[in-house]
């Protein structure tokens, strides 16, 4: 009786979470059963099915240009941010020092920030910047990397700071009282073991840069065209399946990626 009672208080969060996953999966699922539609102007129910449109979508230089764009922010943002990121998530994760809390919330920021408010803002700055000095960094690669850093940064430092916590410090302390250096005990100690929670932060930290628009909305110059912002372009004056081809292959990069990941580093491990 006792179990049967657990079991009907449970159903309704069962159902709940049930509903949840199908509201967040049903637009996916959408957009990757329109890019197979035949029909030019999208209507529900097609006429047939075919993969036309993704092999429009890879005659259309733009997107090429668009995704190789994106992947080079991506990879150059995910790099810096672990850079900056992981000494960062060690500073505050295993010191004390003035100020550790106000340094947390600068660093965690971007994340609470609406990213139209935070794009207007870095675009102003780099104008005030040029005005100063003549160093033109909106429109430049050199400005949408600084701009997707800002956002991916946040991603490396809380992943990496939460796999710290949970890494038992005995460990590290134990290294170096038998004379291992704080180097040699980070790369032989820590590191093995807040390995997922670096590779997370990393995967993370390139979705977020890949996927941008709002910053990048403000910051593209010409020939500098990230995917998201030339998906919008494309929808102006086209409105057939072929941006639901891109979209699907997008999240594909996307997906395999994490999977990926999870494969090797267990990322769940994590979370």
């Amino acid at each position: 009786m006792a179990s049967r009672a657990v079991n009907l208080r449970r159903q309704p969060l069962v159902v709940a979470a049930y509903a949840t996953f199908a509201i967040v999966l049903a637009p996916l699922v959408a957009v990757v059963w329109v890019s197979f539609f035949d029909d030019k102007i999208i209507s529900f129910p097609p006429s047939g099915y075919t993969l036309h449109w993704y092999v429009n979508a890879w005659r259309v230089d733009r997107f090429l240009h668009g995704f190789l764009l994106s992947l080079e922010l991506g990879a150059i943002a995910t790099s810096i941010s672990l850079v900056v990121g992981v000494p960062a998530a060690l500073a505050l994760a295993r010191s004390e020092f003035a100020g550790r809390e106000a340094v947390h919330a600068v660093l965690m920021s971007p994340m609470v920030v609406p990213g139209i408010v935070s794009g207007a803002a870095i675009y102003m700055f780099f104008i005030e910047v040029e005005v100063a000095t003549d160093v033109p960094l909106a429109g430049s690669l050199f400005g949408l990397v600084l701009a997707h850093t800002l956002i991916a940064l946040p991603w490396t430092v809380r992943l990496v700071t939460a796999s710290l916590i949970g890494v038992d410090r005995s460990l590290a302390e134990a290294a170096m009282s038998l004379g291992a250096t704080p180097l040699v005990t980070f790369f032989r100690i820590t590191l093995p073991v807040i390995r997922p929670g670096i590779v997370a932060g990393a995967m993370f930290s390139f979705v977020v840069s890949f996927i941008d628009l709002e910053k990048s909305l403000f910051l593209i110059g010409p020939g500098r065209t990230t995917l998201p912002i030339e998906m919008v372009n494309y929808l102006e004056w086209n409105i057939d399946p072929t941006i639901a081809a891109v979209a699907t292959v997008q999240t594909l990069v996307i997906g395999g990626a994490l999977v990926l990941s999870d494969r090797f580093f267990k990322l769940t491990r994590v979370f």
